[in-house]
C-alpha cells in the first residue's frame, strides 16, 4: 500500500468542510483521501488561474447547491487544502474573485509552511 501524505488545513477550511451536507463532506473527503495516496478522484478539475494541475477544486453539486473544496499538491510531502465553500453564484462554473484571492493568500501561507515544517526537517 502506498504511503499516505499528511493532510494540512488553511484557515478555516476544516471547520467550513464540517459545515456542509453529508454527501458533499463524504465527496471531498473521498477525493481528498485519493490525493493523500497518489490518486485523483473523477470530482476533481484543475483549477484555472493557478497554471497546471497543481491546484485543485473538488466539485460537488447536491440538491441544487454547489459545493467546492480546493487543495494543493504542489508539495512533494503533504496535501494542503486550502479552502472550503459553497458557490452562491448561479451564473457560471467560475469561482468567485473572492474566494480565488482567499485561496491565492492561503497558498502563499501553505508554502511557507512547507518550507518551515517539512524543508527545514530534511523531509521531502
Amino acid at each position: 500500500m502506498k504511503m499516505s501524505k499528511p493532510i494540512h488545513w488553511m484557515g478555516s477550511s476544516k471547520n467550513d468542510l464540517r459545515d456542509f451536507p453529508d454527501e458533499p463532506r463524504r465527496v471531498i473527503g473521498v477525493a481528498l483521501f485519493a490525493a493523500q495516496t497518489g490518486g485523483e478522484a473523477p470530482a476533481t478539475k484543475a483549477l484555472q488561474g493557478f497554471g497546471g494541475r497543481s491546484v485543485l477544486e473538488i466539485v460537488d453539486d447536491f440538491s441544487g447547491d454547489a459545493y467546492r473544496g480546493v487543495y494543493t499538491v504542489r508539495f512533494a510531502g503533504a496535501i494542503y487544502v486550502l479552502h472550503c465553500f459553497q458557490k452562491k453564484s448561479r451564473r457560471g462554473s467560475r469561482t468567485p474573485q473572492a474566494d480565488i484571492e482567499l485561496i491565492k493568500s492561503r497558498l502563499v501561507a501553505a508554502e511557507v509552511h512547507y518550507r518551515t515544517q517539512f524543508l527545514k526537517r530534511g523531509k521531502t
